[in-house]
């Protein structure tokens, strides 16, 4: 996005350089991080795009994205004043083994700002150079992957699911190399309430220094968590709390299709938002084993094994709190788990059907649409927008959905317990239509329209794409007539497209 300067400024709103920073987390004894500030891009950089939503989140006027000093303070070729750049020190189980100190090896937290509302928001730069945990890494991050980020995170948040935001995208012509060859540097500006993950007390359990845990623990709770800083039992609650979180986060990314791809512990947040979005994917054709990873040759992060794959994550974060814990109470903690995650799964599933209740025979009827769903290589969001359309009345033939299937009679037989299923708590279609297209997107970040995104941002330095994307994803569960084409399924090139760790 594309703005003018104007210096007449509403006077609730912050300028860069009247951010109103309270950098806590820096604080923390040195063993939690190293103060560096950005490395500059060694060729001029240029604003690829700017999310005004994501400023509104600082208070930011958006009016200061075309400002010169934006790119340069976002870059490190200036500090944000009031900030205190740090990179985070953090280990992790990457595809189950353990990793003894990953850290931030090519992101930096700037600062936490603090908005007119209270909230707190990290300004978290990823490409912004080497750092001492960089290992064999460049530090930089490609325009490819930071495109990526940048347009699935605002699409998780339009489709109400919790998640790191972002700012804004900055390119350079500094050359990096990756395994698709020379790529184009960028840096992602990313906003969180907090960038610690499970990983950041599991390397202080293996190194053995619990106070340190304790000390991190106690941080979170406090600025996170704080209305557990009064109970006796205060670590129980905090894990519990985490467990929950992730349970439900696990349920909301199963219900709408979504396939993170690298469910390092990592990249697992402690706050249970979707955190670090590398090689993600959305569902086109209803596929349960889908691998949207091609580095996951085993199939570790499979869409259908990520609750497990949660769970053994939470079983690691659970290990790394036990000085503050006893086994009794880690195992109580976990524990909620699968409740909390099959709770909000039916819920949401619940929505998605139309339904006003959950009875016990509708686990039936969803495996059942599932398993047709799969046989039948049928589009899942699509699928689930078209049944919003669904009418009991006898005659009417339900086309939308009925004509998605090769196997028609399949789908007769299923829609027939479905119209009972409805009938009998006297479902109205009109209402229940309108309920389910809150429920079931119309839009989704599908691979191949960020392909298409990054295909013009990388020939042609054209980022419109990114900004229509961006516009859509941001309200997906409405009709714009004029956006048709975004709902569409793939191409059969974009069936298929490989999407790696590399970025």
């Amino acid at each position: 996005m594309r703005l003018a300067p104007d210096r007449h400024y509403d006077a609730f709103m912050s300028t860069l350089e009247t951010l109103r920073f309270d950098n806590t987390y820096v604080k923390l004894p040195d063993i939690f991080g190293v103060k560096l500030n950005p490395t500059p891009f060694s060729k001029p950089p240029y604003l690829v795009s700017f999310n005004p939503e994501g400023g509104a989140l600082l208070d930011l006027d958006p009016r200061e994205a075309g400002r010169t000093e934006f790119l340069e303070y976002f870059t490190g070729a200036r500090i944000l004043p009031g900030s205190n750049p740090v990179a985070m020190l953090y280990a992790g189980h990457q595809f189950g083994h353990y990793v003894p100190q990953l850290g931030d090896g090519r992101a930096i937290l700037l600062g936490e700002v603090v908005n007119q509302a209270g909230e707190r928001w990290d300004l978290h730069v990823k490409g912004a150079g080497l750092t001492p945990f960089s290992r064999d890494g460049d530090g930089r991050a490609v325009l490819r992957s930071t495109i990526r980020e940048y347009l699935c995170s605002e699409a998780m948040h339009g489709l109400g699911i919790p998640t790191t935001r972002a700012l804004c995208i900055i390119g350079s012509d500094e050359e990096v190399l990756r395994e698709e060859g020379v790529e184009s540097g960028a840096m992602l500006v990313r906003l969180s309430p907090s960038h610690v993950r499970f990983g950041s007390f599991e390397v202080f359990y293996y190194r053995n220094q619990h106070d340190s845990i304790r000390l991190l623990a106690d941080y979170v709770i406090a600025h996170h968590f704080p209305h557990l800083a009064v109970v006796g039992d205060k670590y129980l609650q905090f894990l519990t709390e985490v467990v929950t979180r992730t349970g439900r986060l696990m349920a909301e990314w199963q219900a709408v299709g979504f396939a993170h791809g690298v469910m390092n512990t990592d990249n697992m947040s402690i706050l249970g938002l979707t955190l670090d979005y590398g090689p993600f994917g959305f569902l086109d054709d209803y596929n349960p084993g889908f691998i949207c990873n091609h580095s996951d040759r085993g199939g570790r992060y499979a869409f259908h094994r990520q609750p497990t794959i949660a769970n053994w994550n939470l079983h690691a974060l659970a290990e790394a709190l036990l000085p503050l814990l006893t086994e009794e109470q880690a195992k109580e903690a976990l524990a909620v788990f699968e409740p909390a995650m099959v709770a909000r799964y039916r819920e949401l599933m619940q929505r998605k059907f139309g339904l006003t209740e959950w009875r016990t025979d509708d686990a039936e009827l969803l495996t059942g649409l599932l398993a047709i769903l799969h046989a039948n290589h049928i589009d899942y969001t699509n699928f689930f927008r078209a049944l919003g359309r669904f009418s009991t009345e006898d005659g009417v033939p339900n086309s939308d959905p009925r004509d998605m299937f090769v196997d028609r009679s399949a789908f007769d037989a299923w829609a027939r317990r479905y119209r009972e299923r409805l009938l009998s708590e006297g479902s109205k279609n009109e209402d229940r239509q309108r309920r389910m297209n809150r429920a079931n997107p119309k839009y989704v970040l599908r691979n191949y329209l960020a392909h298409q995104a990054i295909a013009l941002a990388r020939e042609k330095r054209d980022f419109s794409e990114i900004d229509r994307l961006l516009t859509v994803l941001r309200d997906p569960y409405a009709e714009q007539p004029t956006m048709e084409r975004y709902a569409i399924p793939p191409p059969d090139w974009g069936k298929h497209l490989a999407v790696s760790c590399s970025s």
